[in-house]
């Protein structure tokens, strides 16, 4: 299922859920909304000094439709970008992961030099655990109890570094310079 038709049914599931009536149009209005979710404020200046030392890689849970509108606010032009859609299935299936590293091994690049970075220990980190990747934690609930719109992790789920945002790991990275 496309990203945007699995947001329409959690648009009406969570309506249902609180006792609000709402009407197909307004789901699918959610369901198409990812583009006009904004980024986080740090997002666009450290995706751009990174893209100069790094190649940057998308691993999205969304559509393709639904990440281009997204990519719009990000400023940098990816890589390689992988979607949910590309692979059939959604992060924290191990198929995702495996269906970047094969695609990524095709552009040269090793296991090695990959450092996952992502918000969800539940579905990025403990994956990429699975996967033998290191990886980097962008903790920007570092202030707030639970996790969030995410189950917990499992048991035992690591990573490498920790961030409370994207802006911190690049001043890691210009210090580690």
């Amino acid at each position: 299922m496309r990203y945007s038709e699995l947001l329409a049914l959690v648009h009406d599931a969570l309506a249902g859920e609180l006792g609000v009536a709402t009407n197909l149009a307004e789901s699918r209005h959610f369901g198409v909304s990812v583009g006009d979710w904004p980024a986080f404020a740090d997002t666009e200046a450290a995706l751009r000094y990174l893209q100069r030392h790094y190649k940057l890689v998308i691993l999205s849970n969304a559509d393709r439709e639904s990440f281009r509108a997204s990519n719009r606010r990000l400023g940098v032009t990816f890589d390689a970008i992988y979607t949910a859609e590309d692979v059939g299935s959604y992060k924290p299936d191990p198929r995702n992961f495996s269906y970047m590293l094969e695609h990524l091994a095709a552009m040269g690049v090793g296991r090695s030099r990959i450092l996952h970075t992502a918000q969800s220990l539940f579905h990025d980190h403990a994956p990429a655990n699975d996967a033998g990747l290191a990886s980097a934690w962008i903790d920007r609930r570092y202030d707030a109890s639970g996790w969030g719109a995410t189950a917990a992790p499992p048991a035992g789920v690591h990573y490498d570094f920790r961030f409370i945002s994207l802006a911190e790991m690049v001043k890691a990275h210009q210090a580690s310079r």
